[in-house]
């Protein structure tokens, strides 16, 4: 252990923290890990030529898993002395991040191979990856009866204990007096966003089992049959803002679609979010529920930590704004499902019901500010724009909606001018920026150029207008006459959602269910081998049948 924290200690003093190793070195530390875990002979292919490394806190889980070896490490710790030296001053050292957390996850996986990861620190990210890791297998082969069973006792536990969660939240809210209100708004959890809660939970095990459904079926040939079958993606990591709420929707998902779940929640939150997941993972495991299905991180050297767990983790789902969002992507080697920036729009079309539009953009601003489906910006068509500007004017300063426009638009009401930068904005608060257009081809346009694909929404009378915004707008979510704010997985009756990906693979928009399923390919055969249709003495039918 001291080794380690030497080691990192000898990176951390280096002018580039997290250098690697120089190049004279890398033999050495190549050949230690070597011998540390019983000489595997992939070891080299999995640190790759020159990415050899031993570095800051990776160093430190190098030292704890070399706890088992002290006798190797004794012997290697002056090396490692003259390693730190070299680290400050070898002029041939870069910053390389990504080869700096791969060794995390190398390290991670050749741990788990070796039977070691009982050196871990019982409560690090690393420990709790790789009891979720083990949890994998049973957790996808849990009955659905036995999943809906889990949902109903977490239901039935958070709101017998609602008195807890709410004392605790209280805690939480007395920190948090200084924030925005609109931050505060989100913080909260009371009667109303439990029962949100409890009403997705409902929905989440009225649903069918996603596990397990046959998504294709192909015969290949006669008594060989190929199915295409949906299966769990296995261990997910969430990194989520400080909305409590989301830890309930998260957690419960996870359980019904047979993931097992890695959470980690907004500080300003942490009393409300450990209350809660205490009652969950309670009533859970009582119900069923593997042991290590669900962790709880509650630091932000977690955060970092749990980047560098590619040989555990799957997939890292971050909530949160465009620079986290963008922070985690450009920090991991895992697989990261995400939105940036919900920048939204409503283009209100010169067809529109002036009264419609009114209550539309109202609601799409104003009904919850500090929330990523809301819309940030107004377009309006030049030939509507003097009569309903005015209207929708008053309803938004009604609200206490703040409007800055585009020159047309400061002629027609009295606001404050807009500059580029609003238009690529996210306020999250009473502020909305308008811009006349005149048509709905440059409507599509600004969105697509200034939109972070989240959700749009046009309000008119016109069908085709419509359905060419709806095929033009590149968004996850595009809406005809009506708000912005059903972007959500709970209103779409998704029973709730992980968060809302813009994404253009695997999964798009609302992430529920569907969202955290992959699928297997299952061959059933009746003997066959591939030599006897590359020899010509059989031929592949390849026939469609339909799904069961």
């Amino acid at each position: 252990v001291e080794l380690g924290l030497n080691i990192g200690e000898a990176v951390d003093a280096a002018d580039d923290l997290g250098g690697v190793l120089a190049e004279a070195v890398q033999d050495h530390a190549e050949r230690l890990l070597a011998d540390l875990v019983g000489g595997l002979g992939d070891a080299d292919r999995a640190f790759g030529g020159r990415e050899r490394f031993v570095a800051g806190e990776e160093a430190e889980a190098l030292g704890l898993f070399a706890q088992q070896h002290r006798g190797e490490v004794a012997v290697a710790e002056a090396d490692f002395t003259r390693i730190g030296d070299r680290t400050r001053n070898a002029e041939r050292l870069q910053a390389d991040a990504d080869v700096f957390r791969r060794f995390g996850g190398v390290l991670g996986a050749l741990l788990e191979r070796d039977g070691r990861a009982e050196g871990m620190a019982e409560n690090s990210a690393a420990a709790r990856a790789a009891a979720a890791k083990a949890a994998v297998t049973a957790c996808a082969r849990l009955d659905g009866n036995t999943k809906n069973a889990v949902l109903a006792a977490v239901s039935n536990a958070l709101s017998s204990r609602r008195a807890e969660i709410f004392a605790a939240n209280a805690v939480d809210m007395a920190d948090a007096k200084e924030l925005p209100a609109a931050t505060q708004k989100r913080l909260r959890f009371d009667e109303s966003k439990l029962a949100v809660c409890l009403d997705g939970i409902a929905q989440l095990i009225a649903l069918p089992d996603p596990n397990g459904r046959v998504l294709m079926q192909t015969l290949l040939d006669d008594g060989l049959l190929l199915k295409k079958v949906s299966c769990p993606i296995g261990v997910i990591g969430v990194i989520f803002e400080a909305r409590p709420d989301a830890l309930v929707q998260i957690s419960t998902l996870c359980i019904k679609s047979g993931n097992c779940c890695l959470l980690k929640g907004g500080s300003e939150t942490a009393n409300t979010n450990a209350k809660l997941f205490e009652i969950i993972l309670t009533a859970a495991m009582e119900a069923g529920l593997p042991e290590g299905s669900l962790g709880l991180l509650q630091s932000r050297q977690d955060v970092r930590d749990m980047l560098g767990l590619n040989g555990y983790i799957d997939l890292i789902i971050p909530r949160g704004s465009n620079a986290f969002v963008q922070y985690i992507m450009n920090n991991t080697s895992i697989p990261v499902l995400g939105h940036d920036d919900g920048i939204c729009h409503v283009y209100v079309d010169k067809d529109a019901d002036i009264s419609e539009a009114v209550r539309i953009v109202t609601d799409s601003k104003a009904q919850y500010v500090s929330v990523c489906n809301a819309a940030e910006t107004l377009l309006v068509h030049r030939d509507i724009a003097a009569e309903a500007l005015p209207k929708i004017a008053k309803s938004l300063n009604d609200a206490g909606v703040t409007i800055v426009g585009c020159r047309e638009t400061c002629g027609i009401i009295a606001v404050q001018p807009a500059a580029e930068e609003d238009w690529k904005t996210e306020y999250l608060d009473y502020k909305i920026s308008v811009k006349i257009v005149g048509s709905a081809r440059e409507a599509v346009e600004h969105i697509n150029r200034y939109g972070s694909g989240h959700t749009d929404a046009i309000v008119t009378k016109n069908a085709q207008t419509a359905e060419y915004f709806m095929d033009a707008v590149d968004s996850a979510n595009v809406y005809w006459n009506c708000s912005t704010r059903f972007a959500d997985g709970y209103r779409y009756g998704f029973g709730a959602e992980v968060g809302i990906s813009t994404n253009k693979i695997h999964a798009r928009g609302p992430v529920g269910l569907d969202g955290l399923m992959i699928y297997k390919y299952k061959l059933y055969g009746s003997g066959q081998t591939a030599g006897e249709y590359a020899d010509g003495k059989k031929h592949f039918k390849h026939i469609q049948l339909p799904c069961k």
